[in-house]
């Protein structure tokens, strides 16, 4: 479930939103649309709910520390599977 302060991430324009993520996780665009089409093929349809899918993300692999944006070669992909496989989809 997103709390007040998630809510108002995932619901700010697309050019707020996309510099919350670089500023927070150093990820740049490319990076981030990447990220946004592979759980769009996952089908989160929903553009809240994939905003809010990639905040998910983006803490499971940064904590709460300020991200590198870097995953090495494949990491992304598969640091992408091992999150989509470690989480309850029903209760996010």
């Amino acid at each position: 479930m997103m709390n007040e302060t998630q809510e108002k991430i995932v619901n700010q324009t697309d050019l707020q939103f996309l510099r919350y993520i670089e500023n927070q996780y150093g990820i740049n665009r490319g990076v981030y649309n990447t990220i946004e089409q592979w759980f769009f093929e996952e089908k989160v349809d929903d553009i809240v709910k994939r905003r809010y899918y990639i905040l998910c993300f983006l803490n499971y692999v940064f904590k709460d520390q300020k991200g590198t944006g870097r995953f090495g070669k494949k990491g992304l992909t598969s640091k992408l599977n091992q999150f989509w496989m470690k989480i309850d989809k029903d209760h996010i």
